[in-house]
């Protein structure tokens, strides 16, 4: 295995810590996603073996419902079934991330677990290949909930030399975003870019992946952006309008297109999918994001809320159909509307079932 980066609280006294050998054990963070659309973890010993731990190899374990809003103190066990299992990049060594999903004690999934059905879901309609990519954008905030770079009071310079910036006053934090990006990459994660975004956010892709995978790496960037945010003193907010005002708001913009829509002939499934999206507007909305509506306002390169609408390099819309497809006759689509803290499962679950139906 490749040596672990050493960007993450590995410096000065703790050094010494991290590279004391673990004599036969490796450590399992398990991860799950709780009731408000966040990640939670804990850790556990294992033996160490040979080659790498499959998820059907890992234990079962138990969280506390009660404390995360996922069950009533009166029946509080709710159980970690391991889905997937990546690298860990913030310690040395064989230690692994252990994805889990929720599952109630009578042996049915928890209700915030979204990555059951749409893993049945992927499954049905696999023969399709469907690709999907996230783009995810996030605040970083101080202690007292602002904005790193702005002023403490009043507000920074109109939005505009923000997006892709460089420099002083055009940027903040760079160091977490570096950090973030090449963790991702230790862990396996197809982080395929980072960049500057338009009111002093960032915003980093994840993708092409491959049915659930979508959801599944898209969850763990967002733990190890926390996670590393956490050594920083920094919070981390997915809030699609962290601040009222006249600035752009936080989406999670989703790229889709199925084998018969990435060759020769693809833009009939491509216009066939959207319209099949477009019936169904209410119900995406309903599962693309809370406090959406303070987002899509039909500015602030958003369509509005209320309207369903597509076009051709239009960031105006709910579908843009990139240019370049439109001039080829095939390739993809992003879907603009969910909001920056929409649950990537109901994303694509939903994406998948107005298209080719439920399962």
């Amino acid at each position: 295995m490749a040596t672990a980066p050493t960007f993450i609280s590995q410096t000065g006294t703790l050094q010494k810590y991290f590279a004391l050998e673990q004599k036969g054990n490796i450590i399992a963070e398990y991860i799950w996603i709780d009731s408000e659309g966040g990640t939670r973890s804990k850790s556990r010993t294992l033996p160490e073996k040979e080659e790498p731990y499959k998820p059907d190899e890992l234990p079962i374990w138990n969280f506390d419902g009660s404390s995360t809003g996922q069950a009533p103190g009166d029946n509080s066990d709710v159980y970690l079934r391991p889905v997937a299992v990546y690298p860990d990049p913030l310690r040395l060594g064989k230690n692994i991330l252990v994805l889990s999903e929720c599952w109630d004690s009578d042996g049915t999934p928890n209700k915030y677990n979204h990555r059951h059905e749409t893993a049945k879901l992927m499954e049905a309609h696999a023969a399709h290949e469907p690709w999907f990519g996230l783009e995810q954008e996030y605040t970083l905030l101080d202690f007292n909930d602002r904005p790193y770079g702005w002023p403490q009071n009043g507000f920074p310079a109109p939005q505009g030399p923000y997006y892709c910036g460089v420099g002083t006053g055009k940027v903040v934090q760079r160091d977490i975003v570096e950090a973030h990006y090449r963790a991702c990459l230790y862990a396996g994660i197809k982080i395929s870019g980072t960049n500057a975004e338009v009111s002093a956010q960032w915003e980093f892709q994840v993708g092409p992946c491959v049915g659930i995978e979508m959801g599944d790496q898209l969850w763990l960037a967002r733990f190890l952006l926390h996670r590393i945010a956490e050594d920083f003193g920094v919070k981390v907010s997915v809030h699609p309008k962290p601040i009222p005002g006249d600035w752009n708001g936080a989406g999670l913009h989703s790229n889709f297109s199925t084998k018969e829509m990435r060759v020769e002939g693809g833009m009939k499934h491509i216009e066939e999918a959207i319209e099949k999206l477009g019936k169904r507007h209410l119900e995406h909305i309903a599962v693309y994001g809370a406090d959406n509506e303070k987002r899509l306002t039909g500015r602030h390169e958003t369509g509005s809320i209320d309207q369903f609408s597509y076009g051709v390099a239009n960031r105006g819309a709910s579908i843009r159909i990139p240019r370049e497809c439109a001039a080829k006759g095939y390739g993809y689509f992003e879907d603009r509307r969910p909001a920056s803290n929409a649950c990537p499962y109901q994303i694509t679950g939903i994406i998948m079932e107005s298209i080719f139906g439920a399962v």
